[in-house]
Parts: structure tokens; C-alpha cells; sequence
């Protein structure tokens, strides 16, 4: 019996690959589910355990989340964003929980004026540079 997938488990672009150790008996013994038809492949596996975990810790994680006053999701950073922000003669302390990703339009510069620091627990998706210029405010 396949376990249905749930939204969003696809991989896609609100995903990022991540690289485990696992043991050979730990190995052998989701190669065996797989065999046996209970899951799809090893990543099915892996990710619906990942998932029951989170789901367990469920009450702490939004705990933590709601005291470090985290955005969560996907944060997605414009030109028109950031230069409204400085426009407004405002510097920016950015928080995400998921993912926060700044538009390929977003010069260095912009971010150098706009970005105080930036905590990201998750993903950053930005260009080369942009992620240069934000480095020493990584918190």
C-alpha cells in the first residue's frame, strides 16, 4: 500500500537537497520497504520520517517560532519591496522560517541600503552577489 503524497512533496524549486549518512542496516531496511511496495523510493521514505518527526514536534517548533517572531513559509524579497524600504528610510531585520528569496532583479546595492540582518532558517535563494553582501549580516 503507497502512502498518498502530500501536497507539495514534489520535488520543485520550494525544495533543497540535503545529504545524509545512514548505516547499512538502516540503508537495507528502507531498501526492503521500497522493495516491498510500501514507498515509491528511498527519498519517500526518508522525507515521510523527517515529516512524522517535525509533525511530533509540532507544539515546540511553533513555540520557538512564535517567540523569535519568525516569519514562516516563503519570504520573497522584490526590487519594489526594497526600494520602498528605502524609499521610507527604513533598514530591514529579516526573520523566515522556510525560505526567503530576493528576485534576481535585487542589486548588491539595494541590499547593502535595506538589509540590516537577516536570520534564515531554511533556504536562502539569492545571486552571487547579493548573498556576498548580505554574509557579515547572517545572524
Amino acid at each position: 500500500m503507497m502512502p498518498k503524497k502530500a501536497e507539495g512533496q514534489e520535488r520543485g524549486p520550494d525544495t533543497e537537497k540535503v545529504t545524509i549518512n545512514l548505516g547499512f542496516i538502516d540503508l537495507g531496511r528502507i531498501d526492503l520497504l521500497v522493495r516491498e511496495g510500501f514507498y515509491a523510493n528511498r527519498s519517500d521514505v526518508i522525507r515521510t520520517a523527517i515529516r512524522k518527526h517535525l509533525d511530533a514536534h509540532d507544539a515546540a517548533i511553533q513555540r520557538s517560532a512564535e517567540q523569535l517572531t519568525l516569519e514562516l513559509g516563503l519570504r520573497r524579497f522584490t526590487r519594489a519591496d526594497l526600494e520602498r524600504a528605502r524609499d521610507e528610510k527604513r533598514l530591514l531585520h529579516v526573520r523566515v522560517l522556510g525560505l526567503a528569496s530576493f528576485d534576481d532583479d535585487v542589486s548588491p546595492e539595494l541590499v547593502q541600503e535595506t538589509i540590516g540582518s537577516i536570520t534564515v532558517l531554511g533556504a536562502l535563494q539569492a545571486s552571487a552577489a547579493v548573498k556576498a553582501v548580505l554574509a557579515d549580516r547572517i545572524r
